[in-house]
């Protein structure tokens, strides 16, 4: 997908939120031709207004296309899916008909198995990508960008030019051979974190000061690891200070999961502690501090 001397390309976003917003708004600033595809509240109001990318060195409105018609990512030729992990095989069977064979997509997606997914659906290219971003919606067409924002993404045959092109876009990529490990360490991160920040509507920064926290996010880091090793995954890294980092790098940031609850929306935490969970059981180990979290947040959702 080329070098580093980047000609425009057109681009789709499949499911823009915060982190598809982000992307894509940061590559059409960049000069490249981007679709959004979303709800009809932001989508009305990037036709009218813009985007409004709003980030820690810059505020600026970004004109490009928005749709809410799956049927807009035709010609695309990389495509962002951003979708939750709870949509991923609705949101593929929409754009398959519509999606050029030799397009390239990069499952920007909570959770481990999104790509497979995908590629049960597709027959493009998958590439999987881990997102370390802080963003959200601060209103239709507004995306605020509180900290953050590189990618690490498979390494496959594409890798190397999408990488380039991310890059040149201010987006650093990393590409991994190990892209299921960094899966899992994001995975781990999700798991000590979202369901803690929906239960009790707490950002991270403030979250991890709460008496008896920091231990009971180091048992769940210690369960996540117990299972990542028994699945034969090696973790990158050392997942305790990841963890720990977290609470310096986005402070100010509200779990997804938080997010979701707070406007009564489903939540993917079958796809964050849940999996876990699932994963756990099939192997035979116990997890109880992650079946906990995920007990709650279910609770709490099932009140909306």
């Amino acid at each position: 997908m080329g070098t580093a001397q980047q000609e425009s390309i057109r681009i789709a976003v499949m499911g823009a939120g915060a982190v598809g917003c982000y992307f894509g708004g940061m590559l059409a600033r960049a000069g490249h031709d981007v679709t959004l595809i979303g709800r009809p509240s932001h989508v009305d109001a990037v036709q009218r207004d813009g985007l409004w990318l709003d980030t820690q060195t810059f505020s600026e409105r970004i004109k490009l296309q928005a749709s809410v018609d799956a049927a807009a990512v035709a010609g695309t030729q990389l495509l962002l899916f951003c979708v939750k992990s709870t949509a991923t095989i609705n949101a593929a069977n929409q754009i398959a008909p519509y999606l050029r064979k030799d397009a390239v997509v990069l499952s920007l997606q909570n959770g481990v198995d999104n790509a497979t997914t995908l590629q049960s659906v597709l027959s493009q290219e998958i590439i999987p990508a881990v997102v370390y971003v802080a963003t959200e919606m601060a209103g239709p067409g507004h995306v605020r960008h509180n900290g953050r924002g590189e990618l690490v993404i498979g390494d496959a045959a594409a890798s190397a030019g999408i990488a380039a092109l991310l890059g040149a876009a201010g987006i650093p990529v990393e590409v991994s051979a190990n892209v299921t490990g960094a899966l899992w360490a994001k995975l781990i991160v999700n798991c000590a974190y979202n369901a803690l920040s929906a239960i009790t509507q707490t950002p991270y920064g403030r979250l991890v000061q709460g008496e008896g926290v920091g231990q009971l996010m180091r048992t769940l880091v210690k369960e996540c690891l117990t299972v990542a090793s028994a699945a034969g995954v090696r973790v990158p890294g050392d997942s305790f200070e990841d963890v720990a980092r977290i609470a310096r790098t986005m402070a100010d940031q509200y779990s997804s999961t938080a997010q979701d609850l707070k406007r009564g929306k489903p939540s993917e935490i079958d796809h964050l502690n849940g999996y876990v969970v699932r994963q756990a059981r099939a192997l035979g180990i116990e997890v109880p501090a992650n079946q906990t979290l995920h007990t709650l947040v279910k609770l709490l959702e099932s009140r909306n």
